[in-house]
């Protein structure tokens, strides 16, 4: 039983029905879902790029809304995948019992988590493709390098919706969704360099901020939306790396035992 729990995840293309039937349900409403998942990075953007780019002028030589535009977006990544493996997988697993269904046929367990990471992900690239659709049509970036921008915020929705899966997999109720919103994901976008440059942190969180998942996001696709290209991608990738095979990992054996036990 100890073998089972620990071992590797296993997966297998039985894992793409799922994420199909996952799409086929949100096709139903997917302009409301786009609409609820853009509104807010939008409104961010038009009132702070705006509004305080008014009075701030450049930061780091970028125009404020193009230097917050470049981290925002990283943080709409985040935002729309975390919501899709927190509420909608825990509704999927706990409330609705799809979860269970699913498993009546030839399907691992490992497959359905795998899945709900990947549809995660892909619902979050769609957010984040119709918030750089705006920034182009508002002018605010139409560098070619955005193109390049979407395989990395791929990456992201995949990071942060593993991360997110350990919590639902840990979760007894929607409540407790509150605590990682409010004691991790919050305090990360204030330390990730979306808001403000990170030099005017001290430098124990600056050292505390190199190795966050969305400081790295930010480092990547913020030179992608100003037209240029990373001058240093190793170290951020690799925390992005880490960070998704770990959770992704933790979250399938926490699974498995609420699964199994």
């Amino acid at each position: 039983m100890i073998d089972t729990l620990y071992s590797l995840p296993r997966v297998s293309r039985r894992c793409l029905p799922v994420v199909q039937r996952n799409l086929l349900v949100w096709r139903k409403l997917a302009l409301p879902s786009l609409l609820a998942n853009i509104a807010e990075p939008l409104i961010m953007l038009v009132a702070f790029g705006y509004g305080l780019g008014a009075l701030l002028g450049e930061v780091q030589g970028l125009p404020y809304i193009l230097f917050l535009a470049s981290g925002g977006i990283c943080m709409s990544a985040m935002n729309a995948a975390t919501f899709e493996a927190l509420y909608s997988a825990f509704s999927r697993m706990h409330v609705q019992k799809t979860w269970d269904g699913i498993l009546n046929a030839p399907m691992l367990l490992d497959d359905i988590v795998f899945a709900e990471m990947l549809w995660a992900a892909l619902k979050s690239l769609f957010s984040v493709t119709a918030i750089l659709l705006v920034i182009v049509a508002l002018g605010i970036s139409r560098a070619p390098t955005m193109l390049a921008a979407l395989p990395v915020l791929l990456f992201v929705g995949i990071t942060f919706a593993s991360i997110a899966l350990v919590f639902n997999a840990l979760a007894k109720g929607y409540d407790f969704f509150t605590y990682y919103f409010t004691l991790v994901l919050t305090p990360m976008t204030f330390l990730s360099g979306i808001y403000f440059p990170l030099d005017q942190l001290p430098g124990w969180l600056q050292t505390v901020s190199a190795l966050l998942p969305l400081r790295a996001a930010v480092d990547l696709v913020r030179p992608l939306i100003i037209g240029e290209w990373p001058a240093q991608w190793a170290q951020p990738l690799g925390v992005l790396a880490a960070y998704a095979l770990a959770s992704y990992y933790l979250a399938v054996v926490i699974t498995r035992r609420r699964f199994y036990r």
